[in-house]
């Protein structure tokens, strides 16, 4: 028995740095191959920097393993110690110590910052990009130095540099956060970057989401400032106890260098020919450069990261170099994907590259207008005198297809390559079945979260938007907390929505929000919408259900309580949510190109049932935190709403107003309808409507989510699969048909001649409406949590639509869960194997109770299919 991956909070590494609680939560794993192995107690022990023992819990008689509370006294600042655990289990057995983990404190108070933000003290025309400040000073280290600790972080985006060496990996850091009330700061170990002596500290600024151009119809600029600023905190501690800080202050310098230009939607130029060689290093020239001023930044805002960086994840070759018919060159990389291209070039100087970007060819052209004003478009100068290799540094892209223009000589594929970049989450479920083309499918989703998973959650990753939209989320947020690990990103996104949320409870349609920061925006009127703002209340529930984590529903419990309160008000005494602008149904395949909200559901009959959700979701939370006034009094409310929307939307034959697939769902879904008999005429009414359209799909982003669950529910699984496994538009796998390798916005963002649908919003990277994995992975496979963070599984595999096998495997905060099933010779295998410390409850086809309670270990059942013969089982 042995103890795996202990974590601090939401961190995967084994060495935490920059830690900015000060009573961070530990999680353990066991590895066991004793079946089922439960936990009765935990001992944690804490090291001091020395190796000396700070302190020990004992054993506490506890079964947890996630989330564990912080048993000791609460961390300073700075302060460093490596935590082991061990554990014992129920039946005497005791674990060794696991490897420790090392975890550090960041600067927990503001009066820890001695550094002060500083800008370029020269005027600049910010109605445009401009050319990216370069920033440095150099230093003396003294002998005897021990460690070295950087806090940094930009009103911009930066990259650090030390000694001429860049430092860390992060990208485009420090990542965008709701910055005029939260703004994150990294921190890294540099001791290794530094020598005796002379030495030297610099960092590049660019726009970034900070003052760089964000969002549509022309967007914006400057949002949240003018001026790019740099703040950085080089601590030096010494053998002897010493401590010297390098800050930014009035000594730095500021130059303009290579980079003439940088922004998001746009694309960066670079100019070879006027990098400045040694720039970063100590003995550089730099009495040319200019003096820098203080900027005013309220230092309380700054706070350290709770989930990852955005990272380069992978390096993708060119699959082809294609020749356009008009002569251009084309790079195709087989994969639409997030980042920039990374070049390898000999030419003569002052020889300019320009690399354009796109999802989609049309007649063997570079198709841009589904970018609308974004121009994606990289320019890079060549210095001349040998090997040059460059990528852009503060931009990102949305392509499949790059035009190269005028490189020189001979382009080949290994000249360049592009460079995959997302928020570096950590893969944690797998699907697999034995239909080819849904497989596609399933990795097309995966590849869709990657690319808008940067950072923040963003609709989609090219075109004048790249907004965390908040509908987007709410309904991809279970499937997305099944394939990666986003704990911590989303955690830190909710944090994000509450300070955005106005007193009176409303929602921001984006979060953070740009868009009531452009005047210009209609889009920008601070408006309550349904789904949209309901994110407040589901996205934190779904968090708890996979992640196990009620402090996190502590923390928005306000904010989920804050939306559902307004939306009381709104409705009023009648309890229905009516008369306001939604968007409703988004993205109906039955609306026109051109008004995206056109749906046949009735935008009253969605809020009204959100509104239902919402306010149960509220009293469950309350429940979870022991709050009984508020649990009744919301749970009190839900069934008010409800039985206001039966009232007004549902006749007794079971018809819901606006005769849509997606009211049906909703009410199926939601548990608005009274009694069974209504649930089975509601459900009857489902599966005529789904087969009026012959299955094919007729949902939008609300409905879809919902609806193959809604299918099951009333016993229409292999109406479900036969939605499914459609191949005509519209349905999840028509793209795939046509090539797709992401999920699309519109059903037919590619119609099915080969033409890019007319509509303003076409993008083919949005994971919308990829959120049927979950019930792929929940249903199809059948592994699904029975209780909060996966405590207890609830394993109900579903065959049907011709599939003969599939599997899903999910690492949860116990350990590793998989649930295999295949269909042999009339026989149904299922294999399921229980992580250490939970249980699972399996159902077997056809059968409505369960057929064992078992323990950790390795389970199998066989039984005849579709017959309803005894099951044979075996455990291990």
């Amino acid at each position: 028995m042995y103890i795996r991956r202990v974590r601090i909070e939401y961190h995967t590494e084994s060495e935490v740095l920059g830690l900015g609680a000060e009573r961070p939560r530990l999680s353990w794993m066991v590895e066991t191959e004793r079946p089922a192995w439960r936990q009765a107690g935990y001992e944690i022990e804490a090291y001091d920097a020395a190796g000396q023992l700070w302190a020990s819990s004992g054993l506490l008689r506890s079964a947890e393993s996630v989330l564990v509370p912080w048993p000791f006294a609460p961390l300073h600042s700075r302060q460093r110690l490596q935590v082991r655990v061990r554990v014992e289990g129920q039946d005497g057995s005791r674990s060794p110590w696991s490897a420790p983990v090392t975890l550090e404190a960041g600067l927990l108070q503001p009066s820890d910052w001695e550094a002060r933000f500083i800008t370029p003290d020269w005027d600049e025309d910010t109605t445009r990009p401009q050319p990216a400040p370069f920033l440095r000073r150099e230093f003396e280290v003294a002998p005897g130095l021990a460690a070295a600790r950087l806090y940094i972080t930009a009103l911009g985006v930066y990259e650090a540099h030390l000694n001429g060496q860049v430092v860390g990996d992060q990208v485009l850091a420090p990542g965008w956060t709701s910055y005029d009330q939260r703004l994150l700061y990294q921190t890294f170990d540099v001791t290794a970057l530094l020598h005796e002596g002379r030495n030297a500290i610099g960092a590049i600024v660019g726009d970034g989401w900070f003052r760089g151009r964000l969002g549509f119809h022309g967007g914006g600029r400057n949002l949240y400032g003018e001026r790019l600023g740099l703040l950085a905190q080089l601590e030096l501690y010494y053998a002897d106890g010493r401590c010297e800080r390098v800050v930014t202050d009035l000594s730095w310098r500021a130059s303009t260098g290579p980079i003439r230009a940088s922004d998001l939607y746009d694309g960066e130029e670079y100019d070879a020919r006027l990098e400045q060689d040694g720039w970063s290093e100590p003995g550089y020239d730099d009495r040319a450069w200019q003096d820098v001023r203080l900027l005013e930044w309220d230092l309380t805002r700054l706070a350290a990261p709770e989930g990852p960086p955005v990272r380069r994840i992978a390096l993708l070759a060119p699959q082809a170099i294609l020749t356009s018919p008009s002569g251009r060159t084309i790079l195709d990389f087989g994969q639409n994907v997030v980042g920039r291209l990374r070049l390898r070039v000999r030419g003569e100087a002052g020889q300019q590259i320009t690399l354009r970007h796109a999802e989609i060819l049309q007649e063997g052209e570079l198709c841009t207008r589904p970018l609308r004003t974004a121009r994606a478009t990289d320019r890079y100068i060549l210095r001349g005198g040998g090997l040059e290799i460059w990528e852009p540094r503060f931009t990102f892209h949305g392509f499949r297809y790059a035009e190269v223009k005028g490189w020189p000589g001979s382009l080949q594929a290994d000249d360049i390559q592009a460079v995959i970049c997302h928020s570096d989450l950590e893969r944690t479920g797998w699907f697999s079945c034995s239909e080819p083309l849904l497989n596609r499918f399933h990795d097309n989703v995966v590849w869709s979260m990657r690319g808008n998973f940067l950072s923040i959650p963003t609709d989609c990753p090219q075109r004048d938007e790249r907004l965390g939209w908040t509908g987007d989320i709410q309904i991809f947020a279970p499937t997305a907390c099944f394939l990666y690990d986003c704990a911590g990103f989303l955690s830190s996104w909710l944090r994000d929505l509450a300070s955005e949320q106005t007193p009176e409870g409303i929602v921001p349609f984006v979060v953070p929000d740009i868009l009531r920061r452009i005047p210009a925006l209609p889009e920008g009127r601070l408006l309550p919408v349904a789904a949209w703002g309901d994110a407040a209340v589901l996205v934190p529930w779904t968090l708890y259900q996979r992640y196990g984590d009620s402090e996190l529903l502590r923390r928005q419990f306000p904010s989920m309580r804050a939306w559902v309160d307004l939306i009381d008000r709104l409705a009023g005494a009648e309890h229905l949510w009516r008369g306001s602008f939604q968007f409703g149904d988004w993205l109906d395949p039955a609306a026109p190109p051109e008004k995206p909200a056109a749906a046949r559901a009735a935008p009253e009959v969605l809020a009204t049932a959100y509104f239902a959700r919402s306010a149960e979701i509220v009293s469950l939370t309350a429940g979870v935190l022991g709050l009984r006034a508020e649990e009744a009094r919301y749970r009190e409310l839900a069934a008010q709403v409800r039985a206001a929307f039966r009232q007004a939307y549902v006749s007794p034959d079971g018809r819901i107003f606006s005769d849509a697939p997606t009211v049906y769902a909703l009410a199926l879904q939601f548990n608005l309808l009274e009694n069974e008999e209504l649930r089975q005429a509601a459900g009857r009414r489902l599966v005529e409507l789904v087969q009026a359209e012959d299955y094919h799909l007729c949902t939008g982003f609300v409905g879809t989510p919902l609806l193959c669950d809604a299918l099951c529910s009333v016993g229409a699984a292999e109406a479900a699969f036969r939605l499914l496994l459609q191949r005509e538009c519209p349905s999840w796998l028509y793209p795939v048909t046509m090539g797709a390798t992401t999920v699309w916005e519109r059903w037919d963002s590619l119609l099915p001649d080969g033409s890019v649908n007319p509509g303003e919003m076409t993008s083919f990277n949005h994971y919308a409406l990829g959120s049927v994995a979950d019930w792929l992975h929940r249903t199809v496979a059948g592994l699904a949590p029975a209780a909060p963070g996966y405590r207890r599984l609830l394993v109900r595999p579903l065959p049907g639509g011709g599939l003969t096998r599939a599997e899903a495997r999910l690492r949860t905060p116990y350990g590793q869960a998989e649930v295999r099933w295949q269909l042999v010779d009339g026989l149904f295998e299922l294999t399921v194997v229980v992580p250490p410390n939970t249980t699972a409850s399996i159902i077997l086809p056809g059968r409505q109770q369960p057929a064992a309670e078992v323990g950790s270990g390795t389970h199998r059942w066989r039984l005849p299919y579709p017959a309803g013969a005894e099951a044979d089982s075996v455990s291990s």
